[in-house]
């Protein structure tokens, strides 16, 4: 009897085991079919092919291997040397004399993309800015030598040309159609580690930083959670299909190390600097005449807006374009050809891609009532001929000038002073003045702007008596010329 109870319970174990094999191998090894109703059916029925695909994608489905076959050819190492003057020490020149400072040799790592089969590479302003040689390191281990094309402060961006062919190189993708959530990858050179690929997605667009210390200067950022670190920058931000999205250039960071955010310069704006650069030189800088700031909520409810999103026009430059095209303080503008503008960084993005002469759309709200109108950009003098190389309307003898910021005055303790942006063959480089120097007074005149240096020394280099300032280690000068 107790041997058929054991042979019925063995039976039971085995019907039990056979029914839970079948519900495993049927229903819990199978992917679980999902269902997303999709309201642009009748009657929210049937199910959204985006949707599923995204669902698909966030399991684990993007491939990311031909993006990086794509990449990593066409993104080099760049190396730097440059000669700095150490500082002096007056301690040391009390007990033992002026023994002249020496030049010192100072190294750089940075990245860069190369745009073109014969040579032509984009890298960050600042990877390559007082350079005294330039190396670029291809994914093949060949080194050449590059030369200085152009560059752009104002932008943080810089091309460089080396001599060779055939090259692979990286075509120019969409930042405009960027959304957040979309996946990219960043390849570039951290810590001198050659064709390093990360991956991660589009954190927010049109991100200000505040970053270049300009009066023209152009920021609207890619953020993305792509790793980045020191020598990354110059590097490529591309999408799956291995297009160039944006040029890699600042990590958020406490410790100087990747800490969960990185930007990128969006190709939209790479792509018109690369351009000028190539072809005149210089970047012919587009301006629609105003000072804006972010919309408040004060702002949204006196023009019946119900989001807090545009640039409001806080003040109106005199014959400037948005003058001629009747623009008034306070009006927000929300989109440029149709794009639509959230914040002012979005602004300048959309601005910065025409260049003086071109003609735009603005749609705006006044009254609370939108409006579009034709604005023709000017330049920064005011008009829309072309700049070339050596003729730069911001230029002064060679070199271009930009005004301090508020805070920079303040961590100076100065009342007055304009910084060298860029040193051009004339006096100010024959001085030995370099970039970053600042200037506070000519001729014994204080100096704000550009122009209080053009009113200074008119446009004669021999009418320059004296002048003061800061050199960029801190040291206070004061020279004097003739009698």
């Amino acid at each position: 009897m107790k041997g058929k109870y054991l042979l019925g319970g063995l039976f039971m174990a085995i019907i039990g085991a056979a029914i839970a094999l079948f519900a495993y191998t049927t229903i819990i090894d199978k992917p679980v079919p999902v269902t997303v109703q999709d309201s642009s059916m009748a009657g929210n029925q049937g199910i959204s092919q985006a949707l599923l695909t995204s669902f698909q994608a966030q399991e684990g489905q993007v491939d990311f291997t031909y993006a990086a076959e794509q990449t990593v050819h066409a993104v080099v190492n760049i190396h730097t040397k440059t000669m700095v003057n150490q500082p002096s020490n007056p301690i040391l020149e009390y007990f033992y004399g002026n023994r002249g400072n020496r030049p010192q040799e100072v190294q750089g790592i940075g990245s860069g993309c190369i745009i073109s089969p014969d040579g032509y590479i984009i890298t960050n302003n600042h990877v390559i800015e007082d350079a005294d040689n330039i190396e670029v390191k291809l994914n093949d281990n060949r080194v050449f030598t590059a030369q200085l094309v152009g560059r752009d402060p104002s932008t943080d961006l810089a091309l460089l040309k080396i001599k060779a062919d055939n090259l692979a190189y990286l075509k120019y993708g969409d930042s405009d159609k960027l959304r957040v959530g979309e996946w990219v990858l960043a390849v570039g050179n951290p810590f001198n580690l050659t064709s390093t690929v990360t991956a991660g997605i589009i954190s927010a667009k049109g991100r200000n930083l505040q970053l270049i210390n300009s009066d023209y200067s152009i920021e609207s950022y890619i953020q993305t959670d792509a790793a980045l670190n020191p020598g990354n920058s110059g590097g490529a931000l591309v999408d799956t299909k291995g297009l160039l999205l944006g040029i890699t250039s600042a990590i958020y960071s406490p410790s100087g190390a990747y800490a969960g955010n990185s930007f990128a310069i969006p190709v939209s704006i790479v792509k018109k600097v690369i351009d000028d650069l190539r072809q005149y030189g210089t970047v012919q800088r587009a301006i629609i005449g105003i000072k804006m700031n972010e919309v408040t909520q004060d702002d949204a409810d006196k023009q019946n807006l119900t989001e807090l999103k545009g640039a409001i026009i806080r003040e109106i430059i005199n014959g400037g374009a948005a003058a001629e095209a009747n623009l008034k303080v306070n009006d927000i503008i929300t989109k440029v050809d149709g794009n639509d503008v959230d914040s002012p960084s979005e602004l300048q993005e959309q601005i910065g891609k025409h260049r003086p002469g071109d003609k735009t759309m603005v749609t705006y709200f006044r009254n609370g009532k939108e409006n579009t109108v034709q604005v023709t950009l000017k330049n920064i003098a005011g008009n829309t001929n072309v700049v070339t190389k050596g003729m730069g309307v911001d230029e002064i003898f060679g070199s271009r000038f930009e005004s301090l910021s508020s805070s920079d005055k303040r961590s100076y303790n100065l009342g007055s002073g304009v910084r060298i942006a860029d040193v051009g063959d004339g006096i100010f480089k024959e001085m030995g003045l370099k970039r970053g120097t600042i200037i506070t007074s000519i001729n014994g005149k204080k100096v704000n702007s550009s122009d209080d240096i053009r009113q200074a020394v008119g446009s004669d280099e021999s009418s320059l008596r004296s002048i003061e300032g800061i050199t960029p280690d801190g040291r206070i000068f004061s020279y004097k010329f003739g009698n």
